[in-house]
């Protein structure tokens, strides 16, 4: 063999070890960190409108700004919502015993919390049986939250908040 082909040996040795060893000391994403990169399009800083409604109609338009951001190596998300009648923060992870998301919201006057599921892409977040949350991407890419009741056997809307997000 001579030094050239020796030379060329040796150096592909070095990397395919370098890959293998590279590839074996990245880590790896948990489990929590993989459920909760399936709520990434709840990520960033939003502006938009917080709408009320009674009897399906519109009883308040105010202006909001959301703050929704990956904490903890991206175990949990927090969101800091702003608007004229409501201050509030919450905490969403990802419990692998119970293999179930929970929705901790923190007001002004205490804290909860809820179970919370995936499902068709939406976020959907329990307060009860008969009440829920759902945090989804509009068709044109914006962020959307609303609250629904089950009354009189359909679900009826009594909040909607409709967000871009902020450059």
């Amino acid at each position: 063999m001579n030094f050239i082909n020796f030379a060329f040996n040796l150096r592909y040795r070095f990397c395919v070890c370098f890959f293998l060893f590279a590839l074996t000391t990245t880590p790896a994403q948990t489990i929590p960190q993989q459920k909760m990169e399936k709520l990434s399009f709840m990520i960033g800083e939003w502006i938009g409108t917080s709408t009320s409604y009674e009897n399906d109609i519109v009883a308040s338009q105010i202006p909001a700004f959301e703050k929704v951001s990956y904490k903890l190596d991206r175990t949990i998300i927090t969101i800091d919502l702003h608007s004229e009648k409501l201050q509030l923060h919450t905490v969403i992870y990802y419990d692998i015993k119970d293999e179930a998301y929970y929705y901790n919201p923190y007001y002004e006057n205490g804290a909860a919390k809820y179970t919370a599921e995936i499902k068709d892409g939406k976020f959907i977040v329990w307060p009860s049986k008969n009440k829920r949350f759902v945090f989804n991407l509009t068709p044109e890419g914006n962020f959307q939250e609303y609250g629904e009741k089950f009354e009189n056997g359909k679900w009826v809307k009594y909040f909607e908040d409709n967000f871009i997000k902020t450059p």
